[in-house]
C-alpha cells in the first residue's frame, strides 16, 4: 500500500507542475509530448492523474489524523 501512496504522490506532483506551466507560460508539456490534448495518450495521461488526485482523497483522513 505504501508503494501505492508514493505513485500516486509522483504523479500527482507531476500533474501539479504540468499545471503550473499551463498557468505561468500556456505551455502543456502532456500535450507537447502528444501532439496535442485532445489525443488518445494525454487523455490516458490526464486520466491517471485524475484517478490518483481521487485515490489522495482517501488519505486525507489518514493525514488529518495525524495532528
Amino acid at each position: 500500500m505504501k508503494t501505492l501512496n508514493i505513485i500516486g504522490l509522483i504523479i500527482l506532483i507531476i500533474g501539479g507542475l504540468n499545471w503550473l506551466l499551463v498557468g505561468l507560460f500556456e505551455y502543456d508539456v502532456v500535450s507537447e509530448i502528444f501532439d496535442g490534448s485532445d489525443t488518445v495518450g494525454a487523455k490516458i495521461v490526464y486520466i491517471i492523474v485524475g484517478l490518483s488526485a481521487l485515490y489522495a482523497l482517501s488519505l486525507f483522513p489518514k493525514v488529518s489524523s495525524e495532528t
